[in-house]
């Protein structure tokens, strides 16, 4: 008998020890906590602007013109005097709007192509997939251009534009989905005993494909943000007097050197919404994966 067995302390020799397993304790995730912590904030403003401030957005009070941050206006007016805090916090809704409504459009027309092309035939998914190509061959913003060519200005036309120039990468992703959904032994299954397509694809393709697409229309969101500023920044979005991160930015280059401010604090809004949407994004991804929740984010 071993030392370890005589005075009770250990097993006997040729007794298999047991081996503890080791308990993984998930780090702390501070940086995608951050994140949807900022994003609920915005979304929260973009619902009910009046619960920050209750200055109207495009009150013009032209003795207090160019002003920097103080305690009378927290991020400075505007070379009209309008109140910047106010019309930043006033145009959450319009930008957010337009990234939401563009990334919906792009969610409902790719995944609709997508379907098609993966379930209709050799020839239209050929088809399909071609015309995803040439789109995606133009940059996004440039194809966004274009459709707001034939459309006109304005806060509609934009998410339109926005949500086209999108569709083709949810058109990708929905087609590979449901390629490998439709190979696996569940929906061979469901089709020996005879079930609908349009039953299989609701109870089966649909579900299965709709995690990665939210991983992508969560990151898509930042993206479908920039060009709809982008666009307002060219004129091409949201019209005056509607307040509009993209058209406060167009408007407060001309007066950087006179006030800082008045470009700073919408252009830190778009940043904060895009960095934000894409950690959350990222964080996303890695729990769909099957990845650490811990791991990067």
């Amino acid at each position: 008998m071993s030392a370890a067995s005589a005075d009770g302390a250990g097993p006997a020799t040729g007794a298999v020890p047991r081996r503890r397993l080791p308990v993984r304790i998930r780090p702390a995730r501070p940086a995608a906590l951050a994140a949807g912590l900022v994003l609920a904030l915005i979304l929260l403003a973009a619902i009910w602007p009046g619960l920050f401030t209750g200055r109207p957005p495009n009150a013009v009070d032209p003795p207090a013109a160019l002003q920097g941050p103080g305690a009378a206006h927290l991020f400075g007016t505007d070379e009209l005097g309008r109140d910047e805090f106010s019309r930043v916090v006033h145009g959450t809704r319009v930008s957010l709007g337009v990234g939401l409504g563009a990334t919906a459009l792009a969610l409902a027309l790719g995944s609709a192509a997508g379907v098609v092309a993966a379930t209709a035939g050799r020839v239209v998914d050929e088809a399909v997939m071609r015309v995803c190509d040439i789109l995606l061959s133009f940059p996004g913003l440039l194809l966004a251009l274009l459709v707001v060519a034939v459309l006109g200005p304005g806060t509609a036309d934009a998410t339109v534009a926005i949500g086209v120039s999108m569709a083709p990468g949810f058109a990708k992703l929905v087609r590979s989905q449901a390629l490998v959904i439709r190979r696996s032994d569940y929906v061979r299954a469901a089709v020996t005993f005879g079930r609908r397509r349009s039953e299989i694809h609701l109870r089966h393709v649909a579900p299965n494909a709709l995690a990665p697409l939210l991983v992508l229309a969560t990151v898509t969101v930042g993206g479908a943000i920039v060009a709809g500023s982008s666009l307002s920044f060219l004129g091409l979005g949201p019209q005056p007097p509607s307040p509009d991160w993209g058209s406060m930015l167009a408007d407060g280059q001309n007066y950087l050197a006179v006030s800082w401010a008045v470009a700073v604090f919408p252009g830190l809004a778009v940043t904060a919404t895009v960095v934000s949407s894409t950690v959350v994004g990222a964080y996303l991804r890695r729990r769909f994966e099957g990845r650490g929740a811990g791991d990067g984010f």
